[in-house]
């Protein structure tokens, strides 16, 4: 499939396609670490949102800034922007999230030489009016912070038109999901991977084009009933950068059918109102979406969701995946634990750096798991 060759080449070399594009266009790159960056004010201001996912190289120049401790993401985002591997980047967006991002914002404001840099203090509790007022004080903040850098006035007809083009992008990754939860052998996880990786580093108008091929190419080979006896397995948890999980859980005999992940459903799950006031429909979004550890709604929403989730899509068990020194998702993962044990749905707790366990330790491990599942 052509489309998906060029997606996953995109994916897999993230920062030279950054490069070229760069070169290749005037649109500056904003760099951000959280699916809570609010990217539909960033593409309205002419911008394309990057995601930056950490490094796989040793660390060291981080080291001189930050503890051990800090999980890997931050860690390896740091070095990267240390060693200079990260020019192509015009700016970088540090939305209110966990200690170690905020954390890491004020080092890397005295320590990086990008052109601006933006805080986005949202609310972290989600269910009270209060909230709402406020995150969409904080987006009008955003948005007048985000003209100033851009030097690109935000009109409400290019807010408009980029929550019409998210819309379109996060129903075709939902669609594409809905298809391999329906029939795995569709595209495998490794592949699906690499395609929700793209869609938050790629420029989004040349993305969806690429995505609505992939989508069309796929409708072609979905059959209404899979031949897959694979057990279906739920991801859970914050970041995964690592393809060779998935492929390591198929070897298994597991499929990962869907997930709980910051990259994957939980950054493009629901929809933008598209009338009335675009921001209040964007506050909207953020105020209603499943959220993450470092976000609040209700004590037992998150648990209450991931069981929903587990029956709606007819897995088997769920393997929470933590960054090691995650604090936000350990603090859950007791309770959310607690929950699927009580629902007697089975599960497992992998920690992960950027580093993987040899191949011969996951296979082991997720084996084992496969084994326990009736």
């Amino acid at each position: 499939m052509e489309a998906l060759e060029k997606i996953k080449a995109i994916a897999q070399d993230p920062y030279s396609y950054a490069l070229n594009l760069k070169k290749t266009t005037d649109k500056p790159v904003v760099g951000n670490f959280c699916s809570y960056t609010p990217e539909e004010l960033v593409f309205a201001a002419g911008g394309v949102p990057f995601r930056l996912f950490g490094t796989k190289d040793d660390i060291s120049l981080a080291d001189a800034h930050l503890q051990a401790y800090c999980c890997s993401l931050v860690r390896g985002g740091l070095e990267d922007a240390l060693k200079g591997n990260l020019s192509f980047l015009d700016g970088t967006v540090f939305p209110h999230t966990c200690d170690s991002i905020q954390r890491l914002s004020d080092i890397w404001r005295l320590n990086t030489g990008f052109a601006f840099h933006i805080d986005v203090v949202l609310p972290v509790k989600l269910d009270t009016q209060s909230a709402r007022i406020y995150m969409i004080d904080v987006l009008n903040s955003f948005k007048s912070d985000l003209e100033s850098a851009l030097k690109n006035r935000i009109t409400e007809e290019k807010l408009r038109q980029a929550i019409k083009l998210y819309n379109r992008l996060r129903q075709t990754l939902g669609e594409i999901y809905e298809m391999r939860s329906k029939d795995p052998d569709s595209i495998s996880a490794t592949d699906l991977y690499h395609v929700i990786k793209a869609s938050m580093i790629t420029d989004r108008d040349e993305f969806l084009e690429l995505l609505t091929l992939l989508r069309d190419e796929l409708k072609k080979k979905i059959k209404d009933r899979t031949l897959n006896t694979h057990k279906r397995i739920i991801l859970s948890g914050g970041i995964c950068n690592h393809p060779d999980i998935y492929t390591a859980l198929e070897e298994s005999g597991a499929e990962v059918i869907w997930d709980d992940l910051c990259t994957g459903t939980r950054y493009f799950e629901g929809d933008i109102e598209e009338s009335g006031d675009p921001i209040e429909a964007i506050a909207d979004r953020y105020m209603t979406r499943v959220v993450c550890p470092a976000k609040h709604l209700t004590v037992t929403a998150r648990g209450e969701s991931l069981v929903r989730l587990v029956k709606d899509r007819n897995a088997s068990g769920v393997i929470f995946m933590f960054l090691k020194f995650c604090d936000p998702h350990a603090f859950d993962y007791p309770y959310l634990k607690k929950f699927l044990d009580d629902a007697g749905i089975p599960n497992i707790l992998l920690e992960v750096e950027e580093q993987l366990p040899s191949d011969a330790q996951l296979k082991t491990r997720f084996e084992t798991f496969v084994d326990m599942i009736d």
